[in-house]
């Protein structure tokens, strides 16, 4: 991956509070688990941005090894890491979920 490919997904990462890396789009996901974050984002009202990596190669895997997180969809919280769906999908259920982006709303 060149540099330009990570300074790229750091730019849209410091840019953005709220990030998905995804396949498709909030409006068409490309595949389940891309699906299912955004379903989750939604029920939470979260605001936020995402990429489709399907439209961008370098980002789709780029991305991959700038979270050294094999899989998409990812979530970036106020720069960080946060996981995939499935990490989305336990930390919904534990309420972690809505508390890490209600304390970035207020923040």
């Amino acid at each position: 991956m060149t540099d330009d490919t990570q300074a790229r997904i750091q730019q849209l990462v410091d840019s953005n509070e709220v990030l998905l890396f995804m396949k498709g789009s909030p409006l068409f996901p490309q595949c389940g688990f891309s699906s299912r974050a955004i379903a989750i984002l939604n029920h939470l009202g979260a605001e936020f941005e995402s990429v489709d990596v399907l439209q961008d190669q370098g980002i789709r895997q780029g991305i991959k090894e700038f979270s050294d997180w094999p899989t998409i969809p990812q979530l970036y919280v106020k720069g960080e890491f946060v996981g995939g769906s499935d990490i989305m999908m336990e930390m919904y259920e534990s309420g972690e979920l809505a508390q890490l982006l209600a304390k970035d709303a207020a923040a």
